[in-house]
């Protein structure tokens, strides 16, 4: 096991990550240093030190962050046989985790370069194994006659790019809940992709469960008529 997949050893661990991830989004990873995490932990330097450098706990969040991204898709491929709904529940899924949380998307899209070269390679694999769920979909979209596009790769990057946009503008007191935002999303991709109506509108109980229960939520669940 490498240090990036090392599991949280204790409550202090926890805090540790907590406060770097906070930091780490602030300023950026060379704009903070090894005592700004001790003391926003509420612990001396000495002892940070026993849960690894600045360097790894960069990566134990990337790499947490990701597996769990990874842990919601290989949930949404199982359960959804349909490659067309199963987008839906894809963008639903992404757009939502994103909106709520927003420093550690914040950190896992635009500080991958501060890794060294070991911690960068597991980090980047996790990520394309991620994205592969979206090529995937969008290649039997595609084969199927269902969606059009120019390149599949380039529309598998422009849905994640803009999907994962809402971690930059979100707002829990905003106009739109983080469910009102993945409808306006999902309608959004479908129309990038030239794609019917969706058949499965709103975010289905099982999904919110899903994310509740892998990332800690408390996403309400929505009322049924």
């Amino acid at each position: 096991m490498s240090d990036a997949s090392a599991p949280v050893i204790n409550s202090t661990h926890e805090r540790i990550l907590q406060c770097a991830l906070k930091l780490f989004a602030e300023r950026g990873f060379h704009g903070t240093g090894i005592r700004d995490i001790a003391a926003k932990a509420g612990i001396s330097t000495a002892n940070l030190y026993h849960y690894g450098s600045k360097e790894k706990l960069l990566a134990q969040i990337m790499t947490s962050a990701l597996t769990r991204l990874l842990s919601a898709a290989h949930i949404i491929r199982d359960r959804v046989e349909d490659p067309d709904q199963r987008l839906d529940a894809l963008v639903r899924m992404h757009v939502i985790t994103h909106a709520l949380s927003p420093e550690a998307s914040s950190v896992v899209d635009d500080q991958v370069g501060a890794l060294d070269e070991k911690s960068r390679a597991e980090v980047v694999s996790l990520r394309d194994r991620y994205e592969s769920f979206y090529a995937d979909v969008v290649t039997q979209g595609v084969a199927s006659g269902q969606y059009s596009v120019p390149d599949v790769s380039a529309a598998r990057l422009g849905i994640l790019e803009m999907c994962s946009g809402v971690a930059r503008w979100f707002s829990p007191s905003g106009r739109f809940s983080a469910l009102q935002v993945a409808d306006i999303h999902v309608d959004l991709v479908r129309s990038l992709l030239q794609a019917g109506p969706s058949s499965t509108p709103g975010t289905p109980t099982w999904l919110i469960d899903t994310i509740n229960d892998i990332w800690t939520l408390t996403l309400p669940t929505p009322e049924i008529a």
